[in-house]
């Protein structure tokens, strides 16, 4: 049910976190007056918004459960006539457009999305729960930087080692954890390769991309260049089979990524599949405690968990376990849990009821297997979907929570005692996007780095993104990379 109560009656109460230091925060909320949200909106095909032949679905606040806009969502029709627009535009302007005046248009999209910056990460927080430190300060200029990376490459396809001839039409379907920087992730390399795309958000999570198509047409982007196609899983499915997509990029769960798969079998089309994961965060006995108690903290409640390649699996050398769970919850007893737009907020909502279930549900198969679980004392909003940050400790391979991607603020600890044994427990998964390594030796991290089969090996950190930077997993993670040079191989007709 909706709420309709004003936000700081929604804010929960600033509480004093546990240990020595007794300290309150008075609520530092973002105003919600810089975005100014229609009652509806339709789809983006050919330059302009138009309506939907299927039935409009509301997008909400998952902080309050306020109904934020009614939505079109499109049918089979709908994204037939969007990918016949962007077949036009491909092949009437922007393939035969030289790359040095598509990176103008490149650069000038980049260059707007940092004026109205402030305006689309409240509207990111808002549609999706996240904090407005993470919005503000991570996404949205990272957002920024993709598109500038790319308007670089646009005019030096041929030093890329890919060819400079583009695919055609690209047919992307993002996820709801990460809506602004997926979308740039997959747009701004099409784009400087010379192909056009239609683009398909989560159904929870819609409001920037449609803010974004505003922006193209402030960039007097060619019609049909990008065009942004509303709805859920039937959308979706329409968008990836149809005849005319030359090449899909997908986002999401390995469930869906499995289907896709299958859907583009036997045909030309090029794929990209950047899927599920379950990090091993690994802790040596000499790690910098203080430093890698952060990066835990960072690896796993950043986004409430929404991140494919967090690190929900603590992997901790047992000489020195008990002292870095100490630490560890300490420090979590200091997160803050509530309102997304309040500035001191570290955790925020949980995107949908669904997911919240998700979550709950593996939270209880883990007490249910004797894992021992904790979560510091937090209280809660009265309405919207929360979940306290929670640790399990004596978990082992066994147990579900340490095998399933949970996709929220919940992490499993494991203990080893030798590296072989912390790389053996890594790799024991069927995914591979990421990992962590929190060691002095230099030595010792260029070996692990060798034998963990992820995608993304970091060191003394985690959750670190560049634009110059490839990313993209192993096995059920998914295939090809976003990013860096790499980012262009998939939409270059010369690219593997």
């Amino acid at each position: 049910m909706a709420d309709n109560s004003p936000p700081s009656d929604r804010t929960a109460t600033p509480r004093t976190p546990v240990g020595s230091n007794v300290f309150e925060y008075a609520p530092a909320p973002e105003s919600r007056s810089v975005v100014d949200i229609r009652a509806s909106y339709g789809l983006f095909v050919g330059g302009e918004f138009v309506d939907g032949g299927g039935t409009a679905f509301k997008t909400i606040n998952p902080a309050t459960e306020e109904v934020l806009a009614e939505v079109a969502e499109a049918d089979e029709a709908d994204v037939d006539a969007a990918v016949r627009a962007a077949r036009r535009a491909y092949e009437r302007v922007w393939s035969r457009m030289p790359g040095a005046e598509r990176a103008k248009y490149l650069y000038r999209i980049a260059r707007i999305i940092q004026e109205r910056s402030r305006e689309l990460a409240v509207l990111e927080s808002i549609d999706n729960g996240k904090p407005i430190r993470e919005s503000r300060d991570v996404d949205v200029p990272t957002v920024a930087a993709h598109f500038f990376y790319y308007a670089g490459w646009a005019d030096k396809l041929e030093h890329a080692g890919y060819g400079t001839t583009p695919l055609g039409v690209a047919g992307q379907v993002i996820p709801w954890n990460f809506p602004l920087l997926m979308l740039a992730w997959k747009i701004a390399p099409a784009l400087a390769c010379g192909n056009t795309v239609v683009l398909k958000p989560a159904e929870t999570t819609p409001l920037t991309a449609l803010l974004f198509a505003e922006i193209c047409q402030q960039a007097d982007l060619p019609p049909g260049v990008v065009n942004i196609v509303t709805g859920a899983g039937e959308t979706g499915r329409a968008l990836v089979a149809h005849p005319g997509v030359d090449k899909v990029a997908f986002t999401g769960s390995t469930d869906v990524g499995r289907a896709i798969a299958k859907t583009v079998a036997g045909t030309e089309k090029k794929v990209t599949l950047e899927l599920g994961g379950k990090a091993a965060n690994i802790v040596f006995e000499d790690a910098a405690l203080d430093q890698a108690v952060e990066g835990i903290v960072n690896g796993i409640f950043f986004n409430q968990g929404h991140v494919c390649c967090a690190g929900s699996r603590l992997l901790v050398q047992e000489s020195v376990a008990e002292e870095l769970l100490a630490r560890l919850k300490r420090r979590m007893s200091t997160l803050r849990v509530g309102d997304p737009l309040d500035k001191n907020t570290d955790v925020g909502a949980i995107n949908s009821a669904e997911q919240l279930a998700r979550i709950r549900e593996l939270a209880e198969v883990g007490e249910a297997e004797g894992a021992g679980r904790w979560s510091p004392e937090c209280e809660l909003p009265a309405h919207g979907f929360w979940f306290v940050p929670t640790l399990f400790t004596g978990v082992t391979q066994a147990h579900r929570i340490a095998r399933e991607e949970i996709f929220g603020p919940v992490l499993s600890v494991l203990t080893f005692r030798t590296p072989a044994e912390a790389v053996e427990k890594a790799n024991n998964t069927p995914y591979g996007l990421s990992a962590g390594v929190w060691t002095e030796k230099g030595s010792r991290i260029l070996k692990m780095a060798n034998e963990l089969r992820a995608g993304v090996v970091w060191a003394n950190t985690f959750n670190k993104f560049d634009p110059t930077s490839p990313f993209g997993g192993y096995k059920e993670s998914g295939y090809g990379r976003e990013g860096g040079r790499h980012g262009l191989a998939s939409y270059l007709k010369g690219g593997s």
